[in-house]
């Protein structure tokens, strides 16, 4: 059975900032940007940053975005 979309949007992120392709302090696209880019729904990229920020790999500026810890 293949993992929930979130999952696989999060473990994109991770091997994006694994490789370096994604650094600390760079900004991650919006919502808007990451649901076109992976083809899956708000609910899975919203899934995805909330399994990540609980790795502690990315964190939320209010107001700002989403940047890589």
């Amino acid at each position: 059975m293949p993992a929930p979309k979130y999952e696989r949007v999060a473990e994109a992120i991770r091997e994006q900032i694994r490789s370096g392709d994604l650094k600390p302090g760079d900004k991650l696209p919006s919502l808007t940007e990451l649901e076109k880019l992976h083809g899956v729904s708000y609910g899975s990229i919203r899934g995805a940053m909330l399994v990540l920020k609980a790795e502690g790999l990315i964190e939320g500026r209010p107001g700002d975005g989403v940047y890589v810890k």
